[in-house]
């Protein structure tokens, strides 16, 4: 079987395909013949070696396959079924907890840059009814992120109001859920052919972070303050994301696109007696719940790219150079 390691952390020329023996399951254990994954921020940076990880790391946090064998002890899968794994494999249910989420598909244990894996029985779902592999592996991060923000956090309800911010994979699902829950949606990019398939797929209203550098004003004023922001751009979007949340709404922090590091002024989310949310994706349960309301509203994810395994290096590329629209896909 192929699969991708990492000989050493920092830059691409270290994600080295190899060949390896197809493992078998131990009790507790599925085989999975994984087929596809998608690419993350989080993939990104530890491909990079912005995340140190240890030597001969399988990356890659998402995976979409299928059963191929099952280890003593497991009742709940049979071979041939279609599952997708967790980014945290260990957080099941409940609340997060540091062992809970210890365990970081890709980084901290083997991701899916690899053709058979063992995994335990607990840590995979089902896919959505009528999705590829390649579907289904945009899902596991940034789908179950943006579910996360909105559902089971945000308690998102019809009328409420959404921003989400640029056209990534988090983004995108952010959009389709919220429009899925009845919501309107404030799109941000800077680019008009982007906001024109950001139109297309249902956002009301998109504005050009260029053009309006103080969006989440422009927002406030239209709005009185929305009452969900799905902010990804960190200390390059935060201020502007506290400006436009409004009264007891709620400002989901995702990403870091602009950094590490940032600064708003403290008295305008004091007043607004906004929250200001750290969201890492979510558990199996949240997952569960996810493919559900997928099932129900019929949403598919925009893919933009598909790749080989042994040009992830390439797909990085394409992806650092932020012409995608919806997710980057490596199939195998």
């Amino acid at each position: 079987m192929q699969r991708i390691s990492i000989s050493q952390p920092g830059g691409y020329n270290n994600l080295t395909l190899c060949e390896q023996n197809v493992p078998q399951p131990k009790a507790g254990e599925v085989l999975v013949r994984w087929h596809a994954t998608s690419l993350n921020f989080h993939d990104l940076l530890v491909a990079k070696g912005a995340i140190p990880v240890a030597h001969g790391r399988v990356p890659m946090s998402d995976g979409a396959g299928v059963v191929e064998a099952i280890g003593d002890g497991v009742m709940k899968w049979q071979k041939g079924d279609q599952v997708m794994s967790l980014f945290f494999p260990n957080w099941l249910d409940g609340k997060p907890s540091l062992a809970a989420t210890s365990a970081v598909s890709g980084e901290t244990i083997d991701g899916y840059a690899q053709q058979y894996s063992c995994v335990s029985a607990e840590a995979i779902t089902s896919i959505p009814q009528g999705y590829s592999f390649a579907e289904a592996a945009t899902l596991p991060c940034a789908a179950l992120t943006a579910w996360r923000a909105l559902v089971p956090v945000g308690g998102i309800k019809p009328g409420d109001t959404v921003v989400i911010q640029g056209s990534g994979g988090m983004s995108i699902f952010g959009l389709q859920l919220a429009k899925a829950a009845g919501a309107y949606v404030f799109a941000t990019t800077s680019s008009e052919q982007k906001a024109e398939r950001l139109l297309h797929l249902g956002a009301d209203e998109v504005i050009n972070y260029q053009e309006d550098e103080k969006w989440g004003k422009t927002i406030a004023k239209k709005t009185g303050g929305v009452d969900h922001v799905l902010d990804v751009g960190g200390p390059a979007t935060l201020e502007q994301s506290v400006e436009a949340v409004g009264f007891e709404g709620q400002v989901s922090l995702i990403g870091i696109l602009g950094g590490r590091k940032g600064q708003f002024v403290l008295p305008k989310l004091f007043f607004k007696h906004a929250s200001l949310n750290g969201i890492a994706v979510g558990s199996r349960k949240m997952q569960e719940d996810m493919v559900a309301a997928i099932d129900s509203a019929g949403i598919k994810p925009i893919i933009d790219l598909s790749f080989s395994l042994g040009d992830l290096a390439k797909a990085f590329e394409y992806q650092e150079s932020g012409q995608h629209f919806g997710k980057i896909v490596v199939e195998y």
